[in-house]
């Protein structure tokens, strides 16, 4: 089996920018080993694969090296640039099929809004818990920690200062304790999203990392689903004045990315947040199974 196949850095207007994502066109009725095999291959965090579908305008699969996942941010972008690359939608408005639900996109050339789905506000997490995973001191952390999801759940957690963020390092057994206290094995639970209130640049409003455990690479450059969840518990803790503004992600990798968010509804009836961003095609080749 041949398939094509598009490598595109998302959140990013430049070639090695952002985040990498792989899109294998026709590749959604793969199995799931050769999925998770590409993924490692690609040493990219995810990769998505596309095929048919019955409900919206296309299907979409996300992997990392690890499993399946039901939603990613930057690799639905990542998705719609490569086909707009390619000829197969036009500018305009589609769906996406996804595990998370249905996910409206619009399409300007090379410029990508989604809007992911309202935002599920679950568990608040001891600060002590969440502050051993990414090795600092309870008191960096500003505001409780809650798992929040548009699509994938992560734990929005606040800290201090851009400072703070740069500090985090990851800790395994943090992580594994920080996993019992959730009291599940829920594989779609993500690590800690660590989240300042001032940008890497004087473009920004925010700045986050996301850490991520093996088999995954260290760090992911820019968390589009995260950056949604994030934006919901902004808005709904109060904590931002307006529900639009600009988050940074990557530039300590320098992979530097940049989205436009904005939070859709009242502070306590969030009826979806909108993530906008480019996408640069780095390369193009096919894939031989």
């Amino acid at each position: 089996m041949s398939f094509e196949f598009d490598w595109v850095d998302a959140f990013t207007d430049q070639a090695f920018g952002g985040n990498g994502c792989a899109v294998v066109h026709g590749g959604a009725g793969l199995d799931d080993a050769q999925c998770l095999a590409y993924v490692r291959e690609t040493s990219l965090v995810e990769c998505t694969f596309t095929g048919p579908s019955d409900i919206a305008d296309i299907r979409v699969r996300y992997f990392l090296a690890s499993r399946e996942i039901p939603f990613a941010g930057h690799p639905t972008l990542a998705t719609v640039v490569a086909m707009r690359h390619r000829g197969l939608i036009d500018d305009g408005d589609l769906v996406l099929e996804t595990q998370a639900g249905l996910v409206p996109v619009h399409v300007d050339g090379t410029h990508v809004t989604m809007t992911q789905v309202p935002p599920v506000f679950g568990q608040k997490i001891p600060a002590d818990i969440v502050a051993a995973v990414g090795g600092l001191d309870e008191a960096d952390i500003v505001h409780l920690p809650q798992i929040v999801s548009t699509g994938l759940p992560f734990c929005i957690t606040v800290l201090k200062s851009r400072g703070d963020v740069d500090r985090v390092r990851l800790d395994l057994d943090g992580l594994h304790r920080y996993a019992d206290f959730l009291g599940r094995k829920d594989v779609d639970i993500m690590e800690p999203f660590w989240v300042a209130q001032d940008g890497a640049t004087s473009a920004g409003d925010t700045y986050a990392r996301l850490l991520l455990a093996p088999p995954s690479p260290p760090e992911d450059p820019f968390t589009g689903s995260a950056t949604g969840a994030m934006a919901s518990y902004l808005w709904a803790h109060g904590l931002i004045e307006k529900p639009e503004f600009t988050a940074q992600q990557g530039h300590g990798l320098d992979r530097p990315g940049q989205a436009t968010v904005k939070v859709l509804g009242p502070r306590d009836a969030i009826t979806g947040v909108e993530v906008s961003g480019s996408g640069y095609v780095l390369m193009s080749g096919r894939l031989h199974l």
